[in-house]
């Protein structure tokens, strides 16, 4: 750590806005839009079920993203100086994935095995506690408000020392977009070493809540719309298997953004170097292992059980039609990365890293969709056409989202804590106790 370099004067750089971009993002949404319309005309189940798949990777990987900030912000980490920002920039698509939530919950039975089996069923009738709709609605809407608004809060802290720097220096020019979101944000301003006092302080305070909150919503997710599709199967593990490799996605996409962003700006690409590569490549790696034991541990004790109730789950996905696919989802999840990154050059050369990430989190989609549609769908495996461009909905929209915060504020973080956090805490302590 004590070899990082962290500049003392770090330029003001904005990923470049594009016409062409915002096109292409509008024309993944108007395919995506006329797609899950035209299916949900001729098989609402199917376009249902494409959009939950999609609904629940895209929410995975932003959260992912965020769950990977608060954890370096607990652990004072300095490797990712330079792409910080990057990592935050998928907390712009939350607010997105609330309103992209609502429609589920209007689902019912259409979606829900369990409704129907309620009334006949004895094993389902003794968890009508918690698998029950007004319940399932309120956990899912008071839960992910509290997880988006929490990390929406903890971007606001990190973005709100930069602006009150780039409104000191004039860094945005006149553009309206960045004026407009510089002035929101910094209303109330207490000045420059008291604002960075303050969102240091209440980042490392709100990230550790912020990723137990995590762990517990998004295991809520996977409990309600994966695990409960097959109502009298239940896993242990399952939640943690759903929300770390969410996790693992964040890190595959922050560090597929990493690349993007460095081939679109000179300045940014020397600012993002070789070691920030490096280590997203590391993290990369480290959590296809992970995914990987997380796999075989949740498959060994059911493999080693042989207990019906837990092996149907497993048959599903193991036996024809869906048995070409899992093994699919295994290579890309594990084989080709495994491979792929063992290596330090794979890390440090963008274009294989971007390769790479690329194929993870084609892999985790796969997976998303195995964990959903084997349960509901009896018939062959739906992925068609129409999966993916449904999916271009929730593409174009992550891009934009994301797009569009890297170029409203600062692509890199220009406030850096550069004491070490005993003095810095002694500094925050003075500021405090300052008459204001």
């Amino acid at each position: 750590m004590g070899q990082i370099h962290i500049p003392k004067e770090i330029p003001v750089r904005f990923l470049p806005r594009s016409r062409g971009a915002n096109v292409y993002f509008g024309i993944l949404i108007l395919l995506g839009l006329i797609s899950f319309f035209g299916t949900l005309t001729r098989d609402p189940a199917q376009a249902w079920r494409a959009y939950i798949v999609n609904w629940l990777f895209f929410t995975s990987i932003a959260c992912g993203a965020m769950v990977l900030t608060a954890a370096t912000t607990i652990t004072k980490a300095r490797w990712n100086w330079s792409v910080r920002r990057v990592g935050l920039a998928f907390s712009a698509f939350l607010p997105i994935s609330f309103l992209l939530l609502i429609p589920m919950l209007g689902l019912g039975e259409e979606y829900f095995p369990w409704i129907e089996a309620m009334a006949s069923d004895p094993v389902v009738q003794k968890k009508a506690a918690y698998l029950n709709l007004p319940f399932l609605i309120t956990r899912n809407l008071v839960g992910l408000a509290l997880l988006f608004g929490g990390f929406l809060y903890l971007a606001y802290l990190a973005l709100r020392p930069d602006l009150g720097l780039v409104k000191g220096g004039g860094g945005v020019g006149n553009d309206p977009g960045r004026i407009r979101w510089m002035e929101r944000l910094t209303q109330s301003w207490q000045g420059q070493e008291k604002e960075e006092a303050r969102s240091y302080r209440r980042m490392n305070r709100i990230a550790p809540a912020l990723v137990l909150l995590y762990a517990v919503v998004m295991s809520i997710v996977a409990f309600d719309w994966v695990m409960s599709l097959e109502p009298h199967w239940f896993s242990t593990i399952f939640g943690a298997w759903f929300f770390m490799g969410a996790l693992w996605g964040g890190v595959a996409a922050t560090a597929w953004a990493t690349v993007y962003a460095k081939g679109r700006d000179p300045d940014l690409n020397k600012l993002m170097g070789v070691q920030q590569l490096h280590d997203l490549g590391k993290l990369a790696f480290a959590f296809t292992v992970f995914w990987a034991y997380l796999f075989f541990s949740q498959y060994l004790v059911i493999w080693y059980g042989k207990l019906p109730w837990e092996q149907a789950w497993i048959i599903h996905r193991a036996e024809a039609p869906w048995s070409g696919l899992t093994v699919l989802a295994i290579a890309l999840c594990f084989v080709v990365p495994f491979a792929g990154l063992i290596g330090r050059k794979a890390k440090i050369t963008p274009w294989t890293l971007r390769l790479f990430t690329t194929v993870i989190l084609v892999g985790l989609w796969l997976e998303r969709y195995l964990m959903v549609v084997p349960s509901i769908h009896d018939g062959n495996p739906t992925i068609t056409v129409l999966e993916p461009t449904i999916g271009f909905l929730f593409l174009g929209l992550f891009l934009w989202s994301v797009r569009w915060f890297l170029t409203t504020f600062p692509a890199v973080q220009i406030w850096q804590p550069m004491a070490e956090p005993e003095s810095l805490e002694a500094e925050v302590g003075e500021v405090e106790a300052a008459p204001v």
